[in-house]
């Protein structure tokens, strides 16, 4: 059986969602451990390594037992994990409304299609845009979002040119830009948004606000 399945799990939490369109909702973070990426931005190394091991039937129980009906699957990269998928429609299957947050390096074709998958695109900046995963895009519904994180405006004007090279990315239901925390003006990245022609959104961190610099929550 699935439920039997275990997965290395950093931390299980309880918390505002801080990003995306659930914004300020009380949310349960189930953060799995390794990631293949090391963007110079990360603000969850300390989930490179380590970690427990916990069935998915211990992680559903875990989330039932916080109460609140939304959950998010985050790491590192979950899906470095194979048994995330199975993870995934566990929690679909428990009436949980579920998201996840990958990096964009991972194929996504075999996620659950009740999740609402938060996808990001790494640009120059992060050290790692060579690792995107472009067939991605064409896997991008509405319930979907797309996450960049940019250090500059080179950066943002790089992923403009990429959504120029790839339409598809409007698919999503919303896309957000990200200034990289203490790096990116946050004037200069509402203009730049402002000015431009694609229907970019901006997003501020609401736990780096609430907890400081060194929170991942």
């Amino acid at each position: 059986m699935t439920e039997s399945l275990s997965l290395r799990i950093t931390e299980v939490f309880t918390s505002l969602q801080g990003e995306a369109l659930t914004s300020g909702l009380p949310t349960t973070f189930i953060r799995l451990t390794g990631c293949p990426l090391r963007c110079v931005y990360c603000d969850s190394e300390y989930a490179f390594q380590g970690g427990e091991h916990h069935s998915i039937a211990e992680l559903v129980a875990q989330v039932a037992d916080a109460g609140v009906p939304r959950v998010c699957v985050t790491g590192g990269e979950p899906l470095a994990q194979p048994n995330c998928w199975f993870l995934l429609t566990a929690l679909c299957d428990a009436g949980f409304e579920v998201s996840l947050e990958t990096s964009g390096a991972m194929d996504i074709t075999d996620v659950d299609s009740r999740v609402s998958v938060v996808l990001d695109v790494k640009t120059p900046g992060s050290g790692e845009s060579s690792k995107n995963l472009v067939s991605n895009l064409t896997r991008v519904q509405s319930k979907d979002q797309i996450k960049v994180v940019v250090t500059s405006a080179d950066d943002f004007r790089w992923f403009e040119l990429f959504c120029d090279e790839h339409p598809e990315v409007v698919h999503a239901g919303a896309i957000w830009i990200s200034p990289s925390y203490g790096e990116m003006d946050l004037k200069i990245l509402a203009d730049l948004i402002v000015q431009s022609r694609h229907p970019f959104r901006m997003q501020l961190q609401l736990h780096k606000q609430i907890w400081g610099e060194e929170s991942g929550r």
